[in-house]
């Protein structure tokens, strides 16, 4: 009777939307919810006093903290920071940079010698100048060696890999946005898209039930319901198994890649390697990471910056200032300078070596070839070792990103849901 009533009923045309509604909602508010991941990258609202009204991409706004869990549970596990320095040949790159140096050494001891005693400088003879700039241009590749083959040995304890990364990602948080959708784009259309198709089979049951329970006050509560369960299966389906499970079933057709894309076949029980979405990709992933954290992230830029100006910072300066000693001891520069700035200035000016040292060192390793050239070298490194990982292991590339907040994206599933619900129940049921 009820069957009859709801066929022949004036609510016939709404009870048949409910399956397509459910499937359109669903995409809907699946997209939006992964969209509030990663979007808008800065605080987009107010703030009234410490309370903020307003929302920040999930990712974007947890950079520190999520970029920190993937350095410890996954590169810290790919090797160690000195090995992958060492990877970058040091000595070329001491060599790239001592040559890049060379060509602006002369420019280089004139502004500091102008910024410390211009009257001196100004008035020294010519050929004394030359004798310094040749003492320079002679001790500078030897020096910049010593300097990188000295850093290298020491890089761990003047860089901390954590933090190098976690002030990278803070500094730069569109960064970390692009790093999780260049790796992860395939699972998150993933989700968008297998979150119609469960939305529809939900809207089938909502249907079933419907006939059995036809009360216009259910639509609210299950549409909730379905939009709750459809963006958590959704989020476990990327990750989980996360071991290959291979299902039985009786196989009647297969698939092939052009017209019709289906065809029959002998009736057989076929196979089914059942896997989280994410976990299947572990080759194609490893190689997008691999060249996102060489790139981007695990640099000569990003390391030296750090060095340079990290926290570790004075230990870099003090050993560079060994070296830039030699230099400035040799006994013509000892006696040009000392007799003419005196003890204290020509103290100081050894500073003033170390400041501009650091500052033109840092030129030739932000040159982008550089850094892509250094980054190639440790691309393959990073690329065997990721595809090496353990399922649990290789789940974590992702997955924190997900994990902690995931719920956000399942209760908002069932607000949105609930939303839909409601307006279908005021348009649809009157």
């Amino acid at each position: 009777m009820r069957l009859h009533d709801v066929l022949n009923g004036e609510h016939f045309w709404v009870y048949i939307t409910i399956a397509p509604v459910a499937a359109i909602v669903t995409w809907m508010h699946v997209w939006m919810a992964l969209n509030m991941m990663f979007y808008p990258i800065k605080f987009w609202g107010i703030r009234l006093g410490p309370l903020p009204i307003g929302w920040q991409g999930i990712v974007p706004r947890k950079a520190g903290k999520i970029s920190g869990i993937i350095v410890d549970q996954t590169l810290s596990k790919l090797g160690s920071l000195q090995e992958f320095f060492y990877a970058m040949d040091p000595a070329e790159m001491a060599q790239m940079i001592g040559d890049e140096i060379g060509e602006e050494l002369e420019y280089l001891i004139d502004e500091v010698m102008l910024d410390r005693n211009a009257t001196l400088w100004e008035n020294l003879p010519y050929s004394i100048k030359r004798r310094i700039y040749e003492q320079a241009h002679k001790q500078m590749p030897l020096v910049m060696h010593d300097v990188v083959t000295e850093l290298t040995f020491n890089v761990e304890s003047l860089v901390d890999m954590r933090e190098m990364v976690v002030n990278k990602m803070e500094g730069d948080r569109a960064l970390m946005v692009q790093m999780f959708l260049k790796v992860g784009q395939k699972e998150i259309n993933f989700i968008w898209h297998i979150s119609a198709l469960i939305g529809l089979i939900f809207g089938m049951i909502q249907m079933v039930i419907f006939l059995i329970v036809p009360w216009h006050w259910t639509i609210v509560f299950w549409a909730a319901l379905w939009g709750f369960l459809t963006n958590w299966i959704a989020i476990m389906m990327v990750f989980n198994p996360i071991e290959p499970i291979n299902i039985r079933f009786p196989q009647i057709f297969r698939f092939i890649r052009k017209f019709p894309y289906v065809v029959p076949t002998i009736p057989k029980i076929g196979t089914f390697p059942w896997q989280g979405a994410f976990m299947r990709r572990q080759p194609e992933v490893s190689a997008v990471f691999a060249e996102v954290v060489t790139q981007e992230l695990i640099t000569v830029k990003s390391i030296m910056t750090e060095m340079m100006y990290g926290s570790r910072a004075q230990k870099t300066r003090r050993i560079i200032k060994r070296h830039i000693n030699l230099v400035m001891e040799t006994p013509l520069l000892r006696t040009v300078l000392q007799v003419s700035l005196g003890p204290t200035e020509y103290a100081k000016l050894k500073n003033d070596m170390i400041d501009k040292s650091i500052e033109v060192t840092m030129k030739p390793v932000s040159n982008p070839v550089l850094n892509q050239s250094r980054g190639h070298k440790i691309y393959q490194i990073f690329y065997e070792r990721i595809l090496k990982l353990t399922p649990p292991e290789f789940q974590n590339l992702l997955r924190p990103a997900f994990h902690e907040d995931e719920w956000i994206l399942i209760v908002l599933g069932g607000v949105t849901g609930a939303v839909a619900g409601f307006i279908q129940l005021i348009f649809g049921f009157h």
